[in-house]
C-alpha cells in the first residue's frame, strides 16, 4: 500500500472478548500505526463474555458507540442503526467501510453502498446459517447475506472454508472472496511458550497431572458439554487427566453444578473470564488444547495454543483444518463424535513425545501464518486493489 492517508471506518456490532473483536480491533490499531485515518463504529457491549471497549478506547483511533447497533434482529431498532450509519458515512466521508460480524455487515453495506463509498469491505468471521439452528433462520441469513453480497466490493474471510460455505449458498461471486487469515498479537504467546512450571503453580496444579485445557466461551455449540459426557470414562482410563477451562458464559452455573454433583472438584479449573492480555501467561499449563466446538470460522484460541507449542484435538468443522492440520499438529475429531473424542485425547495423554513434536510443528505453523501485522498488510493490500479495480 502507497503513503497515502485514507479514512477508514470499520463497524462491527459489540466489542466482546471474542475472535472476531480481537481481529476487528488489531485491524484498527495496525491501521493507526500505519498514519491512516481509522474510525470503529460498534454498538454496546455487555454481558458475562466481557468487554474490549476499554482496550478500543486506547487505541488513539475513534470509537463511536451506537446504542441501536445491537446484536439481536429488531426491525424498528435495525431500521434506527440504517439510517445512524448512513449519517455517519456521509459525515466522516471515509474511502473505506470495512464490515465485521453478520448483522453489522449487513446494516454496514447497505449504508456505505447507498452512500456512494468507494470501497465496501466485508469480513466474514463465522457465517451465520449453520446446521444447528431452524431451516427457516438460515433461509432467512442467507437471503439477507446473498443481498448485502451484491452491496460490497470484497469479502474477506478467515479461513477458506468460509468462502466455500458461501459460494455453495450462493453468496458473492468467487471473484469477489480472498481469504486473509485472522492475525493476532503473537509475540506474548511466544515469550510465555516455556513457562509451563510458572502457569501450574498460579493455578495450583501440581506437576504429575496431563492438563486438557479448552479456550472459549461457556455457551452453546462450544463443545464443553461434550466434554462433561466423556469425562468420567477419561478420568477412570487415564486418572493423571484434568481439566483447565478458561471462559465465561451463561452456562457457568450449570457447569459447576455438574462438576460439584459429580465430585469432580479437583479435575477441573474454571478461571471464569480473563483479560486477554493475561491468557498467554496460562495457556503453558496445558499439554494439550481440547477445542470440540461445532462452529469456527477460523479458531483463535487454538493458533494460541499452538503458538505456545501445545497441541490440539479439534472437531473438523469449518475452518479448524487450517489451523489443526491431522497427524502435524494436533487431530481433527468428527463433531458430536464421543467415542472418538474420547480415544484421541488419551492417545495424545500417553504420548508425551507425540504431544512435543505436535506443538513444534504448530508453533513453527502459527507464527508465520496468523501474525498481526501481515494481517494488516493483507488488508491494505485488498483495499489498494479495490481502488486499482474502480479506478480502470
Amino acid at each position: 500500500m502507497d503513503d497515502t492517508t485514507l479514512k477508514i471506518v470499520h463497524v462491527i456490532t459489540r466489542l466482546i472478548v471474542g475472535g472476531a473483536q480481537e481481529n476487528t480491533i488489531l485491524t484498527c490499531e495496525g491501521q493507526h500505526r500505519l498514519g491512516h485515518d481509522v474510525t470503529l463504529i460498534t454498538g454496546p457491549s455487555s454481558g458475562p463474555e466481557g468487554s474490549l471497549m476499554a482496550r478500543a478506547g486506547d487505541g488513539g483511533y475513534r470509537v463511536i458507540v451506537e446504542k441501536s447497533l445491537i446484536r439481536s434482529p429488531h426491525p424498528i431498532i435495525d431500521a434506527q442503526a440504517y439510517r445512524k450509519l448512513k449519517r455517519l458515512c456521509n459525515q466522516l466521508r471515509p474511502e473505506i467501510v470495512h464490515t465485521h460480524s453478520s448483522k453489522a455487515g449487513i446494516l454496514g453495506r447497505l449504508a456505505a453502498w447507498n452512500c456512494k463509498v468507494p470501497v465496501v469491505v466485508h469480513t466474514i468471521h463465522g457465517l451465520p446459517f449453520h446446521p444447528y439452528q431452524s431451516k427457516f433462520t438460515n433461509t432467512a441469513w442467507i437471503a439477507l447475506e446473498r443481498f448485502a453480497a451484491r452491496r460490497c466490493h470484497k469479502i474477506v474471510c478467515v479461513a477458506d472454508a468460509m468462502t466455500r460455505q458461501a459460494l455453495e449458498c450462493g453468496v458473492g461471486k468467487p471473484e469477489q472472496f480472498v481469504t486473509v487469515y485472522s492475525g493476532m498479537d503473537i509475540q506474548p504467546f511466544l515469550s510465555c511458550a516455556d513457562r509451563g512450571d510458572v502457569a501450574r503453580r498460579k493455578l495450583g496444579i501440581t506437576p504429575d497431572r496431563i492438563v486438557m485445557g479448552t479456550i472459549a466461551r461457556l455457551q452453546p455449540l462450544k463443545g464443553h458439554d461434550d466434554l462433561l459426557s466423556i469425562a468420567a470414562d477419561l478420568f477412570k482410563a487415564q486418572p493423571r487427566l484434568m481439566f483447565l477451562w478458561i471462559g465465561d458464559g451463561v452456562f457457568h452455573p450449570r457447569i459447576m453444578a455438574k462438576i460439584q454433583s459429580a465430585g469432580w472438584q479437583n479435575r477441573f479449573i474454571l478461571t471464569g473470564l480473563v483479560p486477554p492480555g493475561e491468557v498467554p501467561e496460562l495457556i503453558p499449563a496445558m499439554d494439550m488444547m481440547v477445542h470440540p466446538s461445532y462452529r469456527e470460522g477460523l479458531p483463535r484460541a487454538v493458533v494460541q495454543g499452538l503458538l505456545e507449542a501445545v497441541p490440539a484435538i479439534v472437531y473438523n468443522c469449518d475452518g479448524a483444518n487450517e489451523v489443526c492440520i491431522s497427524g502435524q499438529t494436533g487431530i481433527l475429531v468428527e463433531p458430536g463424535n464421543l467415542p472418538e473424542l474420547q480415544s484421541t485425547i488419551l492417545q495424545l495423554a500417553e504420548n508425551a513425545t507425540l504431544r512435543r513434536a505436535m506443538g513444534m510443528n504448530g508453533k513453527s505453523l502459527a507464527a508465520t501464518r496468523f501474525d498481526a501485522d501481515g494481517m494488516v498488510d493483507r488488508l491494505m493490500d485488498v483495499y489498494q486493489k479495490v481502488q486499482g479495480e474502480r479506478n480502470v
